[in-house]
């Protein structure tokens, strides 16, 4: 009888990736990140075990976005409260927290529960070109 293999977590050392943003289209960037953060990128995928990697986005704000989103697309939160809800465009937090962008589409992608939050914890997005994580010696993925 052949018993299937399920790695644990300890199984593999995470490793570290740094992405960098040039014009490239939020939607195909993003999915990309979150395959990496979940781990299907490695040979021995399993999608209850925690096997993804961390990723770097260095030059959020350089990120593009493609047909009239610029303009039409809203994020919407609400505080629970009455009268508590908040509307803000793409190009008003844009100027504000552009890492944000990204970091609501990625997050939108991973799996929902316990297991999508720790895989969240490892995206790290920053608004120019450096970042603190220099001593991990990434290795830039071209995307």
């Amino acid at each position: 009888m052949n018993d299937t293999f399920i790695p644990s977590y300890n199984y593999s050392k995470k490793k570290w990736y740094w992405v960098e943003v040039d014009q490239k289209s939020l939607g195909r960037l993003s999915t990309e990140i979150a395959s990496i953060l979940i781990g299907k990128h490695k040979i021995d995928y399993h999608p209850s075990v925690d096997m993804g990697d961390y990723v770097i986005v260095t030059n959020a704000e350089k990120i593009r976005l493609t047909g009239s989103k610029n303009k039409s697309k809203v994020y919407f939160s609400h505080s629970g409260r009455p009268g508590g809800s908040k509307r803000e465009t793409i190009e008003s937090l844009r100027e504000r927290i552009p890492e944000r962008i990204i970091e609501k589409a990625v997050k939108g992608m991973l799996p929902k529960g316990a297991l999508g939050r720790t895989m969240y914890t490892r995206l790290k997005v920053y608004r120019g070109s450096e970042h603190p994580h220099k001593a991990q010696n990434p290795k830039l993925v071209i995307l």
